[in-house]
């Protein structure tokens, strides 16, 4: 068992197959490099020289974090000191200590902001070093399936490690448990799959190709439910490239995520279930006062059981269906009042 301070998330195999919707520049401006990706490898020996300059180019800007009794990985964003993690590496803290790849010395950090529905977080150091490195983020349209990456974390305590295997898949879209700010649990889309190992730790690392970029940032691994809740090796996912910057120059800029670009219908649901323990419906909880639902006329205690003709059983459902909506998009939301099947069409607006 790791120990508590090795904080990683993990989901059920079986979930994270069912819900699969297929299954920048160097510093902080959100723009991505125009490199291609993998270099091609004569043989191993080019390989292997490969996966050393990888590492020596990107490590550096690996960090491990300790937030409270909570540890986990990062990545420098930029030269000011700006450093992207998970959301659920960082909890509620706003203060941490942050240890660089490249020296043993601790250093502070406080945070910037955190967007637990896209569990991602910034956090700045309080005293950047002059040599600080930020890493170069990929163009996530350019990630191909079958292309090297390397997961460089701090696994298990075990400073500055990595990994190695492919991109397995993109577009995933995948669970992440329950927890405190997500009592119903998170769906994040367009996540990449790779088989390089993930394990508690590794959170908020980085997913590398062979060109020194960013491909994500490693989130979360499945869990075997045959085997006990195990790791399931060789699956792991990490937030796209693309969607890191876009969310983290909002975070740094606003000091919150103005634009998900995710759509919302604007209620917070739970699952309802019934006599016989089955889902069969997402209740609403609370409405946005303003937002689409309030304008079509939703209320608490509402049932919802469909989007634009998709049944909805659970809030998972529902969130699954929302992501393959844009905010502005029209949508056709089925509910259940007072016993009445009714029907609303309203806009949805940005999670």
């Amino acid at each position: 068992m790791p120990s508590p301070r090795l904080r990683s998330t993990s989901l059920a195999l079986g979930a994270a197959l069912g819900l699969a919707t297929a299954a920048g520049c160097t510093s902080g401006s959100g723009s991505s490099s125009s490199a291609s990706g993998s270099p091609a490898a004569g043989g191993n020996g080019d390989l292997q020289a490969a996966y050393v300059r990888t590492v020596d180019a990107v490590l550096p800007s690996v960090v491990s974090i300790a937030a409270g009794s909570s540890t986990g990985s990062g990545v420098v964003y930029d030269s000011r000191g700006d450093i992207v993690t998970n959301a659920h590496v960082i909890g509620t803290a706003r203060e941490f200590t942050v240890t660089l790849a490249t020296s043993g010395q601790p250093l502070k950090a406080g945070l910037v902001a955190s967007y637990p529905l896209g569990d991602l977080a910034v956090i700045r150091l309080t005293a950047p070093p002059a040599d600080l490195k930020a890493a170069t983020f990929a163009d996530s349209a350019k990630v191909t399936v079958g292309q090297v990456v390397l997961a460089m974390g701090n696994p298990l305590g075990l400073h500055s490690s990595v990994t190695q295997g492919i991109v397995s898949a993109v577009g995933r879209t995948v669970s992440e448990p329950r927890s405190a700010q997500a009592p119903e649990g998170l769906l994040i889309p367009d996540m990449v799959q790779t088989s390089a190992a993930i394990n508690p730790g590794n959170s908020g690392g980085a997913l590398v190709n062979l060109a020194h970029e960013i491909v994500g940032i490693n989130t979360l691994a499945a869990t075997d439910p045959s085997q006990g809740g195990s790791l399931a090796q060789g699956i792991g996912f990490a937030i796209p490239a693309s969607s890191v910057t876009r969310l983290a120059d909002q975070m740094i800029k606003n000091g919150r995520v103005v634009d998900s670009g995710r759509a919302s219908l604007g209620v917070s649901t739970r699952t309802v279930v019934a006599a016989d323990g089955t889902p069969h419906g997402a209740v609403i909880a609370a409405v946005t006062p303003g937002g689409p639902g309030a304008k079509a006329g939703l209320k608490v205690s509402d049932v919802i059981t469909g989007i634009d003709g998709t049944a909805v059983n659970s809030s998972e459902t529902l969130a699954r269906a929302l992501t393959t909506h844009q905010p502005g998009d029209q949508a056709t939301v089925t509910y259940v009042r007072d016993g009445a099947t009714s029907s609303v069409r309203l806009t949805l607006a940005s999670l």
